[in-house]
């Protein structure tokens, strides 16, 4: 088994133009499958992120330390949330990636999670 990182990119612009009965049934979406990976044992963690507004981008540059305000400025798309899974195979990570309701919309990107072989980072 490996861990896998499932990155869920979402553009709020897509999200405003769906009614209330649209969001609650991607909402329900999410829920079961977030289930279906808790019952095959394949989850390990993942959670929704705060709105982009409450976001830093932090870049060190020449020491001394950048921050502005929120994610990206040149991207629509932002970092929504996460699972980590822990699966047989990277196409089995891939296959739970497209299950998730925002890659209809969006991006997940799939990134297999280093093994530090039990160091603590």
């Amino acid at each position: 088994m490996s861990k896998y990182l499932l990155s869920i990119y979402s553009n709020p612009a897509n999200w405003a133009t769906l009614s209330d009965a649209e969001r609650d049934g991607l909402m329900g979406e999410y829920g079961a499958f977030t289930q279906e990976i808790v019952d095959s044992g394949e989850f390990v963690d993942g959670a929704p992120l705060a709105d982009p507004t409450t976001s830093s981008t932090v870049r060190v540059r020449s020491g001394s330390a950048d921050v502005v305000d929120g994610p990206f400025a040149e991207s629509k798309e932002h970092l929504a949330g996460y699972y980590i899974v822990d699966c047989v195979s990277q196409e089995r990570a891939v296959e739970l990636a497209a299950k998730i309701p925002d890659a209809r919309f969006n991006a997940v990107e799939v990134r297999a999670v280093m093994d530090l072989g039990g160091q603590e980072m």
